[in-house]
């Protein structure tokens, strides 16, 4: 495949007009200075001085009562103002983390086994699992029966505690057993993971389900930073293992069905790019990837590592961006769809009319859901 140019990932969104959402003490000299004339000593007879004894006024037994009572007084004040005569043990002392540490604190365990490519590239490795795992808590649901709930927790690979969203299908509430496949999606720069809820993903799932034309799953909206920097791993946040971590977080957290073949990953403009190189990185880890106004340059490398990974996993590609982009070229994307399917994978792709924006996304939303939906495993 000829070398792909695009502009740089670092400019996508910037300055685009289409892209728009409507002690120690001191020595001190004892005696005169050295400069002081000496004098001669002269010695006196010391006076007398005649003391007279204090009369007494109680008898010895009852001053010595006086003063064990006073002990006993002040003996008892101490006891109240210091607590001690609280009754129980003391309560211990909780000190609460005030930044967390990347390198000491970590919410997960590595999966037994690994996921790892035979080729060089592999998932992240993690940390160790905290005793307690988060919980999804619901923020709203609507009258199909869905959810979009968050999931907060102290991720290791961003350094700080991330907050991201999941949309739960019709029933998942009311059975306590069943299992779903999971699509987690990648926003783009600028943007946060609850603008796919804006682009409308809560109500086309809804419909997507409720007439079969999909099977129920679970929606991952993940919220990397307001620049991901192409979901690329940094001196500081680390997104790419940001994404291995939400992965492995989630099939922990909700009833998924946490194999390759029920897992699929998307991503609009920087996050197309960013679930495409993951896709290609992790391929034992998913089996559906979709690019949404997204570039591919310096992935060809990956694309030819796992040729012969391709042979036996199979993967499911949708790429598409807008004949206007000017932001991204469009025309790219069946050069790379076709060096996809040599390579093994089962790919296509498409130009819809329109900018780098959000309105193509909308109108197209319920046919790219509608095939991770249907190429997915439940």
């Amino acid at each position: 495949m000829g070398a792909v140019s695009v502009r740089s990932a670092s400019s996508w969104l910037e300055g685009s007009p289409d892209w728009a959402w409507p002690g120690l003490k001191p020595v001190v000299e004892v005696g005169p200075a050295a400069w002081v004339p000496a004098l001669p000593r002269i010695e006196l007879p010391p006076a007398r001085v005649a003391v007279r004894q204090r009369p007494r006024s109680l008898p010895r037994p009852l001053r010595l009562a006086r003063l064990a009572l006073l002990i006993a007084v002040a003996a008892g004040t101490f006891v109240v103002s210091s607590g001690i005569a609280l009754s129980g043990p003391a309560a211990p002392t909780t000190l609460v983390p005030v930044r967390l540490d990347v390198a000491l604190t970590s919410p997960f365990a590595a999966p037994a086994p690994l996921l790892a490519d035979v080729v060089a590239h592999a998932t992240p490795a993690l940390g160790v699992l905290a005793p307690a795992l988060p919980q999804p808590v619901t923020i709203s649901s609507d009258s199909a029966g869905s959810a979009i709930a968050s999931i907060t927790y102290p991720s290791a690979a961003l350094g700080w505690r991330d907050r991201y969203l999941v949309y739960l299908p019709p029933g998942y509430q009311a059975s306590a057993t069943r299992r779903y496949p999971v699509l987690y999606l990648l926003h783009g720069e600028d943007q946060p993971g609850g603008s796919f809820l804006r682009l409308g993903l809560q109500p086309t799932l809804d419909h997507l389900i409720a007439t079969h034309r999909i099977k129920p799953l679970i929606a991952v909206m993940l919220q990397g930073a307001g620049s991901p920097q192409n979901w690329l791993n940094t001196a500081g946040p680390r997104y790419y293992s940001y994404v291995a971590e939400v992965q492995r977080l989630t099939d922990r957290v909700l009833r998924t069905i946490p194999n390759r073949a029920a897992r699929g990953i998307a991503g609009y403009s920087m996050g197309g790019f960013g679930a495409m190189n993951v896709a290609l990185e992790q391929l034992r880890s998913y089996s559906v990837v979709e690019s949404w106004e997204g570039q591919f340059a310096n992935l060809s490398p990956l694309l030819a590592a796992d040729r012969p990974l391709l042979a036996h996993l199979p993967l499911h590609a949708f790429v598409w961006g807008g004949a206007q982009d000017t932001v991204v070229n469009a025309a790219l994307d069946a050069p790379w769809a076709t060096a996809m399917r040599a390579a093994g994978a089962q790919a296509r792709s498409a130009v819809y009319p329109g900018a780098h924006a959000f309105a193509p996304i909308e109108r197209h939303l319920a046919q790219m859901l509608s095939f991770a939906g249907r190429a997915l495993t439940s």
